[in-house]
């Protein structure tokens, strides 16, 4: 799978760009996440199949509560009462307002999908490969209730990348400390060629928030969303059908099921895992983050 191919919302057509329409409204988020662009590129038609059957997975409202507890674990950890994360007012981001303004509504986007990416991950690898999905079905009426109307809706900006090489050059030093703290060797997620349009923002913000993403605070984050979503996986009611044996009864042949299954087997096992539980802590540094109440 050539993973620099993507198929961008503005060129899909036809049924592909339906699905990208449903992905949004079912992520409650104006985008459609590099996994979705670059599998479309690939394989277009085992998006189409695993889209249908995966999708209900996120349309309850035991999704709801893990999306919110998956915040809530994350900021209970690294916001705490006597050392709470850096706040920064419109005036102190270094931006204009309108600026400013962008800049919070494209990290609640961010916000709103990170547990929806880490569950679809989980989801996805557990299930491409074999392994045991929805094996311990919840019994409770929130496993098949809908996902509540209100959550999320319209709450973040469809967000605006930079392409990696034209990335300030000021930004060298952070985007260095960036990819040395994720591990990561070649280009920048999403999240971070976004906060790299607004370079004063980004190196202070990354500046404060890095020694607190080093502590044992953020590994604690980590352990806790980790288990909130195994827990979440194990007991969904939904059991995507895409295990190799699912997929080759269906037509795709045996290369194509490898390709899909390194690839999610790459974000669900790689340094892709630390980017997600940061995402609501950028989030909540401009008071952009969501709900964290159980509902």
């Amino acid at each position: 799978m050539d993973t620099d191919r993507q198929l961008h919302e503005l060129d899909a057509r036809g049924w592909k760009r339906g699905l990208y329409a449903d992905v949004q409204r079912t992520f409650r988020a104006p985008i459609v996440n590099w996994i979705f662009r670059t599998t479309m590129a690939n394989e277009p038609g085992f998006l189409r199949y695993a889209w249908g059957q995966v999708k209900p997975v996120f349309q309850t409202r035991a999704f709801a509560r893990l999306s919110v507890r998956y915040r809530d674990a994350v900021l209970d950890a690294m916001d705490a009462p006597d050392d709470p994360l850096p706040r920064y007012r419109p005036s102190e981001t270094g931006l204009d307002p309108a600026a400013a303004r962008e800049l919070r509504g494209q990290l609640a986007t961010y916000d709103v999908v990170a547990p929806r990416l880490a569950v679809l991950f989980e989801t996805m690898d557990r299930a491409l490969h074999g392994d045991p999905v929805g094996h311990e079905p919840g019994e409770v009426s929130a496993a098949t209730e809908p996902f509540p109307d209100w959550l999320d809706r319209d709450r973040g900006r469809a967000p605006t990348l930079l392409d990696d090489a034209d990335v300030a050059d000021e930004l060298a030093d952070t985007v260095d400390r960036v990819r040395s703290f994720h591990g990561f060797d070649g280009g920048l997620p999403s999240i971070y060629r976004t906060l790299a349009q607004w370079p004063p923002f980004f190196e202070r913000m990354w500046a404060d928030v890095e020694p607190r993403l080093e502590r044992d605070a953020f590994a604690d984050a980590l352990e806790r969303t980790d288990d909130l979503v195994s827990s979440f996986v194990d007991a969904t009611p939904y059991r995507p059908r895409v295990a190799p044996d699912d997929l080759t009864g269906v037509g795709f042949d045996e290369e194509t099921v490898a390709d899909v299954q390194g690839l999610f087997r790459q974000f669900n096992a790689g340094p892709v895992e630390t980017v997600l539980p940061a995402l609501p802590v950028f989030a909540a540094t401009v008071d952009a983050a969501g709900e964290r109440e159980l509902i």
